[in-house]
C-alpha cells in the first residue's frame, strides 16, 4: 500500500501528493519489465519490498513551487527512485547484506552477479528517462552520481592517514546520502519550471535535510530502543560501523583517561558479544557525544529551515518546515 512517508500538514496537498506516488509506482513496476525474465524478477523484487520513496515525495513536493502537473515531474521522480534502487542493489553485494527490507536482498536470493547486473539495469533505465528530459537532466545526474560514487568509495577505503575521521565522516554522509536527496529537490523545482533562484534553495535546503536526516539515524541507533525505533539498537556498533556518536565518544576518549573503557569497548572488544554490545550502548547513551551529535542535527536542520523559509509561500514551504520538525522531534 502507498502512504505518503510523513504527515504533511494539509491535507489537499497530502491527497495530490499521495496520488501522484500512486503514479510513480505504477511507472516503476512497468519500467523494471525488460525482455528477461530474470531481470524482471530480480528488478521487481526489491521495488515489491516497498520502501518510503521519500526521494519521489520531495520531488513532488518540490514540483510545487511551480507547475505540478506538468509531465515531466512524475517522470523526474521515477528516474530518482531508479537510481537510489540501484544503489542499494550495489550496497547489498558490498556489504555482503542477506536482507533488504524485510526481504531476502537479490544478492543472497540468486548471486552478486545478479544484483550488480540488477542494479546497471536500473541505471540504465533512469538515464533513459533523464535523456527524454533533455541534456540539463544528463548532467545533473551525470554529477550526482559523481558525488554518490565517490563518497562510497570513501566509506570503502576509510580514513586516510592524516585525516579527521570526522570530516571523512561527514564527506561519505554529503556525498552518498545528501546529493541524491539535493537533486530530488533540484528536479521537481526545474521540471515545474520554479524560477532558477527557488530550484537553488530548495535543492540546499533538500542536501541539508537529508544530511540531517542520517545523523538523526545514527543518534536513533544508539539512544533508541526497538519499541520506539522498530530497528534494533546498536545495529551499526554490531556490524563496526563508527557513526557521529561513535567518532565524538572516540575523539573525547583520546584526550580523558574516564572514557578509557568506552574506547576500548568502541575500538577493541567485540561487539557481536550482547553483554559487552549493551555496556556499550549504556556508556554511550550518557556520554556528552549524544548530545554533541544531537547538536548537530540541529545545525543541519536550521541551515536546511533557514533556505525553506526564504521560499514562496505556498502549502509545500510548509510541508518541507514539517520534514525539519519530523527530523528533530526523532532525533530526541
Amino acid at each position: 500500500m502507498i502512504a505518503v512517508p510523513v504527515d504533511l500538514p494539509d491535507s489537499a496537498l497530502e491527497a495530490e501528493v499521495l496520488d501522484d506516488l500512486v503514479r510513480v509506482e505504477a511507472s516503476l513496476v512497468k519500467t523494471a519489465h525488460p525482455d528477461d525474465e530474470l531481470l524482471t524478477e530480480a528488478s521487481r523484487h526489491l521495488i515489491a519490498a516497498g520502501g518510503k520513496r521519500f526521494r519521489a515525495m520531495l520531488v513532488l513536493l518540490a514540483a510545487q513551487f511551480g507547475d505540478p502537473r506538468d509531465p515531466r515531474v512524475i517522470d523526474a521522480a521515477v528516474a530518482i527512485e531508479l537510481t537510489h534502487l540501484a544503489t542499494l542493489f550495489h550496497d547489498d553485494v558490498m556489504d555482503e547484506a542477506l536482507v533488504r527490507r524485510g526481504h531476502a536482498s537479490v544478492n543472497s536470493r540468486w548471486s552478486n552477479s545478479v544484483a550488480i547486473l540488477t542494479g546497471d539495469f536500473l541505471f540504465a533505465q533512469a538515464s533513459r528517462i533523464l535523456a527524454d528530459l533533455g541534456p540539463q537532466a544528463v548532467r545533473i545526474q551525470a554529477e550526482t552520481f559523481t558525488r554518490l560514487v565517490s563518497g562510497q568509495m570513501a566509506e570503502t577505503i576509510g580514513v586516510r592517514p592524516g585525516q579527521d575521521p570526522l570530516d571523512h565522516y561527514m564527506r561519505v554522509i554529503r556525498d552518498k546520502t545528501g546529493s541524491l536527496i539535493a537533486t530530488s529537490g533540484r528536479f521537481g523545482a526545474l521540471f515545474s519550471g520554479a524560477p532558477a533562484d527557488v530550484v537553488d534553495r530548495i535543492a540546499v535546503a533538500c542536501e541539508q535535510l537529508g544530511v540531517a536526516w542520517q545523523l538523526s539515524d545514527d543518534v536513533i541507533d544508539i539512544a533508541s530502543d526497538s519499541a520506539q525505533s522498530g530497528k534494533t539498537p546498536g545495529t551499526d556498533l554490531r556490524q563496526g560501523v563508527r557513526t557521529l556518536p561513535v567518532l565524538y565518544a572516540l575523539r573525547s576518549a583520546s584526550s580523558s583517561s574516564s572514557d578509557e573503557r568506552l574506547g576500548w569497548l568502541l575500538t577493541e572488544a567485540d561487539l557481536g558479544d550482547d553483554a559487552l554490545l549493551t555496556e556499550a550502548l549504556w556508556m554511550l547513551r550518557g556520554h556528552p557525544a549524544m548530545a554533541e551529535s544531537r547538536s548537530d542535527v540541529l545545525s543541519w536542520v536550521h541551515g536546511a529551515r533557514s533556505e525553506i523559509m526564504s521560499l514562496p509561500d505556498v502549502p509545500a514551504r510548509a510541508a518541507f518546515l514539517a520534514l525539519c520538525d519530523f527530523v528533530v522531534k526523532r532525533t530526541g
